[in-house]
């Protein structure tokens, strides 16, 4: 029997692209489908604590580790004024949700998603209304937040119960108001000059507050990326952040070429970098503005979008498989291989909506995508490494000859530890990857993670709900500076590597 083919990643300490944001492992909740209500929140469920909460989804999203929650929308936030989710619960108003044309209660406002983060320790993005809102619903929603007692906002948020600010610091403005299918849709001047009319309100409320603008919703949007250069002309000194959106799918079922998105990603951000320093030098500025991709996941099975004016619809839960799992796996690669412009990033949704989890009343299911961003979250921090890859070539359609790899890796000076990422792209064979280390070299490979399968549409289910998981696989010593792994094909591995503190 012949050896696999192999490839070889080159690693060195010193080559650092920049500092991985603990933010790029984020969240998004909004209120759509069973996402809050069925979800995160379900006060008639057993499973639920005395704050409505659901025990076993708050532990699943602890285990993802997640740094930043973002909320309440989404399409839902350019209909929803704020003032309706705080207050006594049963004074509330039922209102009908336009963008998703379904009853919502606002049982569930801003008191519960503080507390939601808190409990996971995330910190809260919340957006503001640009769509219906005004830019001094904005400004309110700021001291409402952030400021200390003694004023109408803030007195009316220590009546509801936290006599404390909560000193929350991300904020968006808006959502997808370059979209057509989005209440209130404006052209990019329009948005702009209202965007940075909240924005100097809100941060005249409290400085400290970081904002993030709407950037174009899509990079098939026929606006993009003349929509962000516009935007950006007109906010750059009042923004901290500008937002990108994309969803992923494998609509053609072509395997080959889907594996190879992260080409498609990584043009995504470099068109949007690109966009981040022309303005700059043209505006002679000395601000920086980076770069926050806060929707973000895999969607185009499930379609379905209408509520018929019902409390909590199904609406896109989608059932996610391994080569979906491996799509999430090269896109957080990509975070890392672009941490120098990429701060925020929000994986969109977290519960039952196009979510890594999903729930019915007596249990929770893990869908294929949450290993991935489990494994991320809790290995990729410190700093990114440039690497040096070497690797056969496969061919796809949409894409040419693309890597059979694709791979990140980390280095955390001060935990001694780093972790390497790869994603094998083959279908059919196993490949041998050579880690080999140009600067100090490691201790050991103190243990390996793999997501990996048969079937690329091979799926969890509430029966069998294994089926696609991380296996843990023993580490051994670093030898000569180098370590083989053996990549089953459809996988993603992850090594986690310790090295000495001292230098």
């Amino acid at each position: 029997m012949s050896a696999p083919a192999s490839a070889r990643i080159a690693i060195d300490e010193e080559r650092v692209i920049g500092r991985i944001s603990p933010l790029l492992f984020g969240g998004f909740i909004e209120h759509m489908g069973r996402c809050i209500y069925q979800g995160v929140f379900d006060p008639e469920s057993p499973l639920a604590d005395d704050q409505g909460l659901r025990t076993d989804v708050l532990a699943a999203l602890r285990e993802l580790n997640l740094r930043i929650i973002r909320y309440p929308g989404g399409n839902f936030l350019s209909g929803h004024h704020w003032r309706d989710g705080v207050g006594p619960v049963d004074q509330r108003p039922r209102r009908r949700e336009l963008a998703w044309q379904s009853i919502e209660t606002n049982r569930f406002g801003t008191h519960e998603c503080i507390a939601l983060c808190r409990m996971i320790g995330a910190e809260p993005m919340l957006g503001v209304n640009l769509g219906t809102g005004t830019i001094e619903e904005a400004g309110a929603y700021v001291e409402y937040c952030n400021a200390p007692a003694g004023t109408v906002e803030a007195d009316r948020r220590a009546a509801n119960g936290a006599p404390a600010p909560f000193g929350v610091r991300y904020w968006c403005l808006g959502n997808e108001m370059d979209g057509p299918w989005q209440i209130g849709h404006m052209d990019a001047h329009t948005y702009a000059v209202k965007a940075r009319e909240a924005a100097k309100l809100m941060k005249w409320h409290d400085p400290s507050i970081q904002l993030t603008l709407c950037g174009s919703s899509s990079s098939h949007m026929p606006t993009y990326p003349e929509w962000d250069r516009i935007a950006l002309e007109v906010c750059w000194e009042y923004v901290d952040y500008l937002s990108l959106h994309f969803y992923a799918g494998n609509r053609d079922d072509d395997t080959d070429s889907y594996l190879a998105l992260a080409r498609q990603f990584e043009q995504h951000l470099d068109a949007l970098a690109g966009t981040l320093r022309y303005v700059k030098a043209k505006l002679r500025s000395h601000h920086n503005v980076y770069l926050s991709w806060d929707e973000w996941n895999v969607w185009y099975k499930d379609q379905t979008m209408q509520g018929g004016w019902r409390e909590a619809p199904h609406l896109i839960e989608e059932v996610y498989n391994l080569e979906d799992a491996l799509v999430v796996a090269q896109w957080l690669n990509v975070f890392l291989r672009r941490c120098d412009v990429l701060k925020i990033a929000c994986l969109a949704q977290l519960v039952n909506v196009i979510a890594p989890i999903l729930t019915r009343s007596d249990g929770m299911l893990r869908q294929s995508i949450f290993y991935p961003f489990a494994l991320f979250s809790r290995y990729a921090t410190g700093d990114s490494l440039d690497l040096h890859v070497r690797s056969p070539m496969y061919a796809t359609r949409a894409f040419g000859e693309q890597p059979l790899i694709d791979a990140s890796a980390s280095y955390d000076a001060e935990r001694g530890e780093g972790a390497v990422f790869v994603v094998h792209r083959g279908r059919h064979a196993p490949l041998m990857v050579n880690l080999e280390w140009q600067g100090r070299s490691p201790h050991r490979i103190t243990r390996i993670y793999q997501v990996a399968g048969d079937d690329p549409k091979s799926v969890n289910s509430f029966d069998y709900p294994d089926v696609i998981r991380a296996r843990e696989l023993p580490g051994a010593p670093v030898a000569d500076r180098r370590f083989s792994l053996e990549l089953p094909p459809l996988s993603l591995t992850v090594a986690c590597v310790q090295h000495s503190r001292d230098r």
